[in-house]
């Protein structure tokens, strides 16, 4: 290979460095370059994000701040954003921005934001995001009771129904005399009140129902509903549950023989109808023994038109399995339960015996009254009037 010589005037000149090597085709187009951005981009975000997560799991399963038990009312409606509120203004979960950040996410992260029910709820100190998101979940909700006494009126019912605030709407129907059973039912805060009565005469007339089909034969009640009109009368005579199938036992044998039932309730019922229990009218007059009114069992045959009260489920078994006696009365003992006989002058010689022990209580009572000191007076004791049955 020749070289050709260099002229002197190429000689003299510097030698000019080497250029840079050519760029190479595929780095210096557009796509790449944004492809190699969305990668980096990428690479970030998996990082943050897991970084995030992480994180966020720690704040989500760790203590919250709450250092005193707390109570939480989620109303019904309220999403996931007003539940999130709601427990970052009772410092449940925290009231920053980030602790607001972190249990919504975490919601969604377990798809249950649709999931969370209403109702108020009790939470401990330094419960988690998760223990909050579970009871939520779960419906872990307190829960309240409204208790029914036995024998009690409808009236009574709807007063005592009416008047529990954990309870929410008005009773739009009233329900008759004897519909309801009586018994202990919880709900909770935000249950509506024509919840508690439905649920109510739902329980009797599915107790009803099996009472009925186990029932004696031979007895003098022709339908459920002549049953409970009789046990409503059982409930007013004896608080003793030991005595109601014999008290009823009394019933059945006077229905049977067209013997009147002569019970002082129902006197008391058909004067002042519910009302009779919500005011505590036990008084009876001599006059209003004679007093004619549907519910006078002094003055009409077999049963009144309804019941008087609404039995509970002992006094509807006892009516439907009764005690097999011949007993014919019954008056108060004066411990609380009662004498039974079979014959009215067995009756009048316990109710004697009964008028005794009644004098004597006001006699000790009177002299309790007058010994006793005057800042410490004694109270005159209560005595059961004689049953005239």
């Amino acid at each position: 290979m020749r070289i050709k010589p260099k002229s002197p005037r190429e000689a003299i000149q510097p030698e000019q460095p080497p250029g840079p090597p050519p760029r190479s085709r595929h780095v210096r187009n557009p796509v790449v370059i944004l492809i190699n951005l969305i990668i980096s981009l990428a690479v970030f975000v998996v990082i943050g994000a897991g970084a995030a997560l992480y994180f966020g799991k720690q704040i989500f399963d760790e203590p919250g701040p709450s250092t005193k038990d707390s109570t939480v009312i989620i109303a019904a409606g309220s999403g996931l954003s007003g539940i999130t509120d709601r427990l970052s203004a009772e410092n449940v979960i925290g009231d920053s921005l980030i602790d607001e950040l972190v249990f919504n996410a975490g919601i969604r992260f377990y798809k249950n934001q649709t999931r969370l029910k209403a109702g108020e709820y009790a939470f401990a100190p330094g419960v988690s995001m998760r223990e909050i998101m579970q009871d939520l979940v779960e419906g872990n909700a307190v829960t309240h009771a409204v208790t029914v006494p036995e024998g009690w009126s409808t009236a009574q019912i709807l007063k005592r129904v009416r008047d529990n605030d954990a309870l929410v709407g008005d009773i739009e129907t009233v329900p008759a005399e004897g519909a309801l059973l009586p018994e202990t039912y919880t709900f909770t805060r935000g249950t509506t009140r024509q919840q508690i009565i439905d649920q109510m005469k739902a329980a009797q007339s599915k107790l009803l129902a099996e009472i009925w089909q186990r029932r004696s034969d031979g007895l003098p009640v022709k339908s459920p509903e002549e049953l409970v009109i009789l046990a409503s009368i059982v409930e007013k005579e004896t608080a003793k549950a030991d005595e109601r199938p014999r008290v009823a036992g009394v019933f059945v044998n006077r229905l049977n023989k067209n013997m009147r039932l002569q019970s002082d309730p129902t006197i008391l019922y058909g004067l002042h109808g519910g009302e009779a229990w919500l005011e505590d009218r036990s008084a009876i007059k001599q006059s209003e023994l004679k007093k004619e009114n549907p519910y006078n069992t002094y003055q009409i045959n077999g049963l009144p038109p309804g019941p008087i009260g609404n039995p509970g489920r002992a006094s509807m078994e006892a009516v439907a399995n009764p005690s097999r006696t011949k007993d014919l009365y019954f008056v108060a003992d004066g411990t609380g339960g009662h004498v039974f006989s079979e014959t009215y002058e067995q009756h009048q010689a316990n109710v004697r015996k009964w008028r005794k022990v009644e004098r004597e209580i006001r006699t000790n009572a009177e002299t309790a009254k007058d010994t006793a000191p005057a800042a410490d007076e004694a109270a005159p004791a209560q005595g059961d009037g004689a049953k005239q049955n």
